[in-house]
């Protein structure tokens, strides 16, 4: 096993997953049961099946689609992603702020 390659996705996983919807659908799950540690063993098992999901599927795609082409694929997917947020953020803070009052 390589250990830089499963230094980085451990990495990467980790810090994409803080504060992810995910984390706080377990929160709020967690805190109505009082079995904390099936919560656990539950969403981690369901990480594990996507994550494995994920593996799968890109193995297969990069068989047939360029590694390059993937990564520059993803990468315009989070900057596609990014750039609307941004607008929303936007237009939630233009909404908020209410009309603008004429200059007297």
């Amino acid at each position: 096993m390589q250990l830089p390659l499963l230094a980085s996705t451990f990495a990467t996983v980790f810090l994409a997953e803080l504060g992810d919807k995910t984390q706080l659908a377990i929160v709020t799950i967690s805190g109505t049961s009082s079995r904390p540690l099936a919560v656990f063993a539950g969403s981690s098992l369901a990480l594990v099946l996507a994550s494995l999901l994920g593996a799968v599927a890109g193995g297969s795609l990069s068989a047939v689609i360029p590694p390059h082409a993937l990564q520059l694929a993803a990468s315009a997917g989070f900057l596609l992603i990014g750039l609307r947020l941004i607008i929303r953020a936007g237009r939630s803070d233009d909404a908020a702020a209410g009309p603008e009052q004429p200059p007297a």
